[in-house]
């Protein structure tokens, strides 16, 4: 009985003593409980790049090394309010393009005899298929191709082919149309001409010991430039083939 009373007692005063005793109905009474508080998170770390000058330098250094390559680039470059100016001109062996084009292509090659002042500076071959007629059938046209600059800077090229005239215009433009005539030293020109995209082509038919072909001549160049490489070319005979 002593005990059981005592049991009592001691459990009445633990009551009276817990914190939730003396708190509202639903919450909690923390009493002289007390919560820690967090502690303050460490300030970011200073960046490198504006701890000193040194760090500013080196920073720096690989925009003012790219400043100073364009500025070196830009100093290699000049204004032409005119356009660009003309380059350099490769040397072309006219002789030798010209002594193949008659082996290959097994065709007259004329190689012109130009005043001075005049330089060669391309040369390519063709072909047009059914370009020609032989023996009553389309066969295969070859194209020997020579370009050159006038004294005055103007370009302008030397066709020379046994394509039969119409293929070898259409081949040269096809936006031209026969619009007159021009005589050479006696040697008769059609002249070819089309609207402001096209240049005007000048073509005729030289015979020669070893068989005709058909010439053209076209390009920027004015109509003066035009009948020196007309009679510079119709001029020569056809380059020996071994």
């Amino acid at each position: 009985m002593a005990t059981s009373r005592w049991r009592k007692k001691h459990q009445a005063q633990s009551c009276a003593d817990s914190p939730i005793n003396r708190s509202q109905v639903g919450s909690w009474d923390t009493g002289r409980v007390t919560t820690p508080q967090a502690a303050p998170e460490p300030k970011p770390a200073k960046s490198r790049l504006l701890q000193d000058g040194r760090d500013m330098f080196w920073s720096m250094a690989p925009l003012v090394l790219v400043c100073i390559v364009l500025a070196g680039i830009l100093g290699m470059c000049s204004f032409a309010p005119n356009g660009p100016g003309q380059g350099p001109v490769l040397p072309y062996d006219t002789t030798a393009a010209m002594k193949a084009d008659a082996e290959t292509l097994k065709i007259p090659i004329r190689q012109p005899q130009l005043p001075e002042g005049w330089r060669a500076n391309s040369g390519s071959r063709a072909s047009i298929d059914g370009g020609r007629t032989e023996n009553g059938r389309p066969a295969r046209a070859v194209i020997s191709r020579t370009g050159f600059l006038a004294p005055t800077g103007m370009f302008i090229s030397l066709i020379q082919s046994d394509a039969d005239e119409q293929s070898l215009v259409r081949w040269v433009d096809t936006n031209v149309v026969p619009t007159g005539t021009q005589d050479v030293d006696g040697v008769r020109w059609i002249v070819y001409e089309g609207g402001d995209d096209s240049r005007p082509v000048w073509t005729t038919r030289l015979k020669g010991p070893t068989g005709p072909a058909q010439i053209a001549v076209t390009g920027p160049a004015g109509t003066g430039e035009y009948r020196t490489l007309a009679k510079a070319t119709q001029s020569q005979p056809p380059l020996p083939v071994v």
